[in-house]
């Protein structure tokens, strides 16, 4: 049986999601999806949950009175189904301290840079223009700042002199996909300990993960 239940917030396609699914699938993970949540009532995350047979919900912001009270309700439903992780998949609204807090240390979120550099929106873009040679990804914990809390794991990708956003968006995805889940993995394996801003990874880290 699986050893934690996630709970995922996402605002688009859902890819990331989708490499989560298909490592659960596939006994790589354990954990599994219960709920899918989304801002967006048409994101196609959402019909990958559906897909799945997993609860998919759409909440429009527009019914709440403010990002807590929103956040508030996530909460609620992410309670109610006894969700030991929330992680956030191309979710594109900033959470507030409402959610962060029950869920302490319990929310992770993606990156397309190495953190803490280009954080925020269009991070491929402002990798390109400040050229740098090499860029990838981000598995964090979440706190209060945007991009901010403490690093479970990274993957590196070089930086070509003919990338465009597009071609460096799309190999640091790959790279997304790959360890997504092994992050959650670790957390379901109840491996990773926050020391300050660095997180211990327990038993090390396997061949197969970290890195680039």
């Amino acid at each position: 049986m699986p050893k934690i239940n996630v709970g995922v917030l996402a605002s688009g396609r859902g890819s990331n999601l989708q490499a989560i699914l298909d490592a659960s699938a596939t006994r790589r993970l354990d954990a599994r999806v219960v709920v899918v949540i989304s801002d967006k009532q048409e994101a196609q995350a959402l019909e990958r949950a559906r897909q799945h047979n997993i609860l998919a919900v759409y909440l429009s912001p527009k019914d709440y009175f403010s990002r807590e009270s929103y956040d508030q309700a996530i909460v609620k439903m992410l309670q109610e189904y006894a969700v030991d992780l929330v992680v956030l998949a191309g979710y594109m609204r900033i959470i507030s301290p409402a959610l962060i807090g029950p869920f302490r240390n319990c929310v992770i979120n993606i990156h397309p840079s190495l953190l803490p550099a280009f954080p925020g929106l269009h991070a491929q873009r402002q990798a390109l223009d400040h050229g740098v040679k090499v860029s990838g990804a981000t598995v964090h914990f979440v706190d209060e700042q945007v991009d901010h809390g403490p690093i479970i794991v990274q993957a590196t990708v070089p930086v070509l002199d003919t990338d465009t956003e597009e071609t460096l968006s799309a190999r640091i995805l790959e790279q997304e996909h790959r360890i997504y889940p092994l992050a959650i993995q670790w957390f379901a394996e109840g491996r990773l300990k926050i020391i300050g801003r660095r997180v211990m990874i327990e038993g090390g880290v396997s061949t197969s993960g970290g890195g680039g």
